[in-house]
């Protein structure tokens, strides 16, 4: 009898939809592309503040501010969390099928690659790529004990080449860290976002700008934590930190994550007053953010589980985007496809004309219609239009 219950419990948790992480996906894409629009799709070319009046200056520095603190590394952090979390489903799907999902994962993985190269023709700094090459990292780390993942991931948090260099200038002041030279990297993508046609912006954003944005990746440490996130992910899902009896675990980490983030947010401020050192302010900049960015993120997550779980009327708003979530890479995709066509010199060239307040209201616009056309194509499909043929193709050949 235990076992046929057993058996039982593993079939509906293999079929179970946590329709919590899709409403989780549907924040982080909201995010990202309310911050991608006010960048300019990484374009970071703006109107004259001289030439608009004091109220305007005054608000995009407000939107800018608040859009940050809100979702700057934490947006994508969710979504890196979450990437690791359908690992685990879909590994844990094909266990209790007999079947070893790693080899299918690997080919998986490539595909996302084709489709980030895709994104890349649009937008140099989309994220897609790098989940391919760093995703292998849970193929490596998926049958190893829980208590060695957690190991793994805290060391990859603390960000080891930040520390290393941290180490090596306190060893000898003058060690310099070495960075990628980037420089004419993005050169070339900013002459072609400003001047170029659409097939020349799309030769250098595949190259030049893929380079470019790998590079930034790695100076910047999200190489490491976006490791750190796919792992803890999948201990999430392993753990079955998703579900609604688990919130007092979430309520205890947002209990040490406020004034965790309070006291490093506090302490990187505070750094530049002490360390005049470029190289070691960088380094000791890099671990700071990594970690409070983490922090705030617990913040976001268990806050949406707790509302999601615990409330009524918020649950029924959260619950709108639910299929914006389940459709969040169509949904990147596709924004990086309109935001280059409104922003870059190809299409609409509006960089030198919006500011970022308006270029604000233009993510808003961008994220409503995209949420209207979602809640309509999930009412006739199970899966948006990339997710779909992802997935399609993750199986093909497959008996």
């Amino acid at each position: 009898m235990k076992e046929e219950a057993t058996a039982v419990s593993n079939e509906i948790r293999r079929h179970k939809r946590v329709v919590v992480a899709d409403v989780l996906r549907g924040v982080a894409v909201m995010g990202i592309v309310l911050l991608h629009n006010i960048e300019h799709f990484n374009f970071y070319s703006f109107p004259d503040k001289a030439l608009q009046p004091a109220w305007l200056n005054f608000t995009d520095k407000a939107i800018w501010d608040s859009l940050f603190f809100a979702f700057g590394g934490k947006a994508y952090a969710i979504f890196a969390l979450l990437f690791g979390f359908s690992f685990f489903i879909q590994d844990d799907n094909q266990k209790m099928k007999g079947n070893d999902f790693r080899a299918r994962f690997c080919w998986r993985l490539l595909l996302l690659f084709v489709i980030g190269c895709i994104d890349a023709v649009f937008f140099t700094a989309e994220i897609l790529v790098m989940y391919s090459l760093v995703g292998i990292v849970l193929v490596a780390t998926c049958r190893l004990r829980t208590r060695t993942l957690l190991i793994l991931a805290s060391i990859f948090l603390l960000q080891p080449m930040a520390l290393f260099n941290i180490g090596a200038i306190l060893l000898n002041p003058d060690f310099e860290v070495m960075k990628v030279p980037t420089s004419e990297l993005w050169g070339a993508t900013f002459a072609m976002q400003s001047e170029g046609s659409f097939m020349q912006t799309a030769v250098v954003n595949l190259w030049e700008g893929q380079l470019a944005s790998l590079a930034w990746a790695w100076d910047h440490g999200r190489i490491f934590q976006t490791a750190a996130l796919f792992i803890l992910g999948m201990v999430i899902g392993r753990q079955g930190w998703m579900l609604k009896e688990y919130q007092k675990g979430w309520g205890i980490a947002a209990c040490w994550a406020l004034p965790l983030f309070c006291a490093l947010r506090g302490l990187d401020l505070m750094l530049p007053d002490y360390i005049l050192n470029k190289d070691m302010l960088g380094q000791a900049h890099l671990l700071l953010s990594s970690l409070y960015n983490l922090c705030f993120m617990i913040l976001i997550v268990a806050g949406v589980l707790f509302l999601f779980y615990n409330t009524t009327g918020t649950k029924e708003m959260l619950c709108r985007l639910i299929p914006y979530g389940r459709m969040s890479m169509s949904n990147y995709v596709s924004q990086s496809i309109i935001g280059s066509f409104i922003y870059y010199n190809w299409g609409l060239g509006l960089h030198d004309r919006l500011g970022i307040t308006a270029s604000f209201l233009v993510g808003i616009v961008i994220f409503l219609a995209q949420l209207s056309f979602c809640r309509i194509w999930m009412k006739r499909f199970s899966h948006g239009p990339m997710e779909g043929t992802w997935k399609r193709l993750t199986w093909i050949g497959a008996r």
